[in-house]
C-alpha cells in the first residue's frame, strides 16, 4: 500500500510547522542552512583591537584647528633632502606618450658571447 503523494506533502507541511524548519517539497538549495548560522561579523570585529585616533584623524575631524605633526614634518623634511640629491623618487608618467618615451630608453640585452656558450669537447 502506498500512501498518497499530497499526504505525504501535507504531512511534511506539519511537520515542518512543528519543528520550525522550511518547507520545501521540491528540495531545492535555497541557503537556508547558512541563513540559520549566527552572524560573524560582531565576534570578528571586537576580535582585534580597536584602532587609536591619530593626529591625521583629528586634522580630517577638525580642518579649521591647526595641528603640527612632528611625524609627518620629518618625513616631508627627508623626501625635499633626497630630491635635492636627485635621490627622489622618479615622476609618475601622465600620459601614454610619456610611457612609450620611457620604453624606448630601456637598455637591451647584450648578446650572448659565441665561446662561452658551446662546452669544450676533448
Amino acid at each position: 500500500m502506498s500512501v498518497a503523494r499530497s499526504r505525504i506533502l501535507d504531512l511534511m507541511k506539519v511537520q515542518c510547522r512543528i519543528f520550525s524548519t522550511t518547507y520545501n517539497p521540491e528540495r531545492l538549495r535555497t541557503g537556508n542552512k547558512i541563513l540559520r548560522q549566527r552572524l560573524r561579523g560582531p565576534s570578528m570585529a571586537a576580535y582585534y583591537p580597536r584602532r587609536p585616533v591619530t593626529l591625521r584623524d583629528l586634522r580630517d575631524a577638525y580642518p579649521g584647528f591647526e595641528t603640527w605633526d612632528d611625524d609627518e614634518e620629518e618625513r616631508l623634511e627627508a623626501i625635499q633632502l633626497t630630491k635635492q640629491r636627485g635621490k627622489g623618487a622618479p615622476k609618475k608618467k601622465r600620459t601614454a606618450e610619456e610611457s612609450k618615451k620611457l620604453a624606448g630608453k630601456r637598455k637591451k640585452p647584450s648578446p650572448p658571447d659565441a665561446k662561452s656558450s658551446k662546452p669544450a669537447t676533448f
